[in-house]
């Protein structure tokens, strides 16, 4: 694969159609051309101070793990396959060039601070973290760790705000509604559906379906998306929100919160949980969840009305929640 991307990046070539991962809903594909994909992956190396070696840990089917392909052809070095080292810390140590770099989701993350190898990341010049929103706790475990928030998406060969910032070239807009707009040198051509395509991207701007805003110094904080609020007995709920009260409970070693239909409320929140241990179990039935997010500031109303406890939150292959497959149950 790594030679098909060298010679299409140092060649050029047809578009590359990338399929989303779905974990919001159905998959679409996105053709990006190859002005985009390579202006993305310059504006990046020359945000985080130059070429260097990567570590690729992600799927190149997906847009992340594309663009770690992208990046190193550019480099000039060739990537560390994170599968074919016995450990994280084999893997960092293969990593060649200059500079070093990981590119990870936020999953992927804790899972490595729960394994107790965040010194090892400390070593990276650089870690870029994306694919979903990364939150205080996991921050602070990486404390020493230059680690980039990154926000972006497949329609954007991947992360084109760093850190807030928008990556040269790329321009930032939120509508009246509250949704991000995206412009720049970086944009996909469209869906292979058509009509699809009409509908979010229009006039140079692609509209995220992502809720966020631009404060004082210019930088963009999301918010969340506008299909993470659901209606639950006329309740406005947002879920985000709720996740972040399940995992700061006792007893939880990773949770969500998703809304499924329900015929008496519209919608119902379900948490659907994974325990630290078997020894907490009593602590995480309904009503003492229920409990634990109403202490935790938000209203009793935006509660979960069931706990579902699992072994693990199943992934995609791109490290996101397969929230489709826990709506499935």
């Amino acid at each position: 694969m790594h030679a098909l991307v060298r010679d299409w990046v140092t060649s050029g070539g047809d578009p590359l159609v990338i399929r989303t991962s779905g974990s919001t809903g159905e998959p679409k594909d996105v053709v990006l051309s190859h002005a985009a994909v390579t202006a993305s992956a310059r504006a990046s190396l020359d945000r985080l101070g130059g070429s260097g070696g990567w570590l690729l840990a992600m799927p190149v089917t997906g847009v992340g793990g594309l663009q770690v392909l992208v990046r190193s052809v550019l480099a000039g070095v060739e990537p560390v396959l994170a599968d074919e080292h016995d450990d994280l810390a084999a893997a960092v140590a293969a990593i060649g060039g200059d500079r070093r770099y990981a590119s990870l989701v936020p999953t992927q993350v804790h899972r490595i601070v729960e394994s107790g190898d965040v010194d090892v990341l400390r070593s990276l010049d650089a870690l870029l973290i994306g694919g979903a929103a990364v939150s205080p706790e996991l921050l602070a475990a990486l404390d020493g760790v230059r680690v980039v928030r990154t926000y972006g998406m497949s329609e954007t060969s991947g992360g084109c705000v760093y850190d807030g910032v928008p990556l040269d070239g790329v321009r930032v807009r939120i509508d009246d509604a509250g949704q991000v707009h995206v412009a720049g040198p970086v944009l996909f051509d469209g869906y292979a559906d058509a009509e699809a395509t009409r509908r979010v991207l229009r006039d140079g701007w692609f509209a995220t379906a992502d809720l966020g805003e631009i404060d004082a110094s210019g930088r963009l904080r999301v918010t969340g998306r506008s299909d993470d609020v659901v209606i639950s007995g006329g309740v406005n709920i947002a879920l985000p929100a709720v996740t972040a009260a399940l995992r700061g409970l006792d007893g939880v070693r990773d949770a969500i919160a998703l809304g499924v239909p329900d015929d008496e409320w519209g919608s119902r929140v379900v948490a659907f949980v994974v325990p630290a241990d078997a020894v907490c179990l009593d602590a995480l039935r309904l009503e003492a969840v229920r409990d634990g997010v109403e202490a935790s500031g938000l209203a009793r109303t935006w509660a979960p009305r069931e706990v579902r406890l699992v072994d693990e939150l199943p992934l995609l292959p791109g490290g996101k929640i397969d929230r489709q497959t826990l709506r499935g149950r």
